[in-house]
């Protein structure tokens, strides 16, 4: 997505803990030490299938699970509805790659706010990570086109009905709308519109329901086929 913040924005400040789940040891292990290198970042717990990853989170609370699609006993897209519904305080990350594109609407129902892609730029993984710990969602700008180019029909007629579907939005709900699709949260929102937070989690709920979307990420969606996010018109 474009630009985000990278310092640290928990709560309470302290590093954004995560869990790293994926069945190929070698995969988990450039994951784990990419985030580790990232001083606002610890690995908290590592998992080799959707069950460990689960358990894992339950024994560790971390802020964000870092999940597979494809994993034994229970595959990513399982093990992200549990931890959602289990430990609500925890975000989901899926870690996929273009073969998977099948699986993403399942994940968004699942309550997945984050999809990076295995094969991006570490940058991107790190930055995904502290997008979602910050309540935003974020979506590998390569992921994002291929979803939309791919899973949503002709490119064109999806961007003529984006743009029709955010025709009704006030000028401030496009603002806000815009820096969703930048992966951004209630409170980077505000710091970048100057905004309290409680009018922006307004504003967000205003635009959630003006656009019949079910969360963050299809919103960020259709900020991207309405060109509101230069990431995907400008190729950014």
């Amino acid at each position: 997505m474009a630009a985000l913040n990278t310092g640290t924005d928990t709560a309470t400040g302290d590093a954004v803990k995560v869990l790293v789940a994926d069945d190929e040891a070698m995969i988990r292990a450039g994951v784990c030490a990419i985030l580790s290198a990232d001083p606002g970042i610890e690995v908290v717990a590592e998992a080799a299938d959707g069950r460990e990853a689960v358990e894992a989170v339950r024994a560790h609370r971390p802020d964000v699970a870092l999940l597979d699609i494809r994993m034994p006993r229970m595959d990513g897209l399982a093990a992200c509805e549990e931890i959602r519904r289990t430990a609500p305080g925890t975000a989901v990350a899926i870690l996929t790659t273009f073969s998977e594109d099948a699986y993403i609407s399942r994940a968004l129902g699942g309550g997945a706010t984050g999809f990076l892609l295995k094969s991006g730029d570490p940058y991107e993984l790190m930055t995904g990570v502290r997008a979602v710990a910050d309540g935003g969602a974020y979506l590998s700008p390569k992921v994002a086109r291929h979803v939309i180019a791919e899973l949503g029909g002709e490119r064109l007629t999806r961007g003529a009905a984006a743009r029709a579907r955010i025709a009704g939005l006030t000028a401030r709900e496009r603002e806000v709308l815009a820096l969703l699709g930048e992966g951004l949260s209630n409170a980077g929102i505000g710091r970048r519109l100057h905004l309290v937070e409680g009018t922006v989690k307004g504003y967000v709920s205003a635009v959630l329901d003006r656009l019949e979307v079910g969360n963050r990420v299809q919103a960020a969606i259709v900020a991207y086929e309405a060109g509101l996010v230069t990431g995907m018109s400008s190729g950014e």
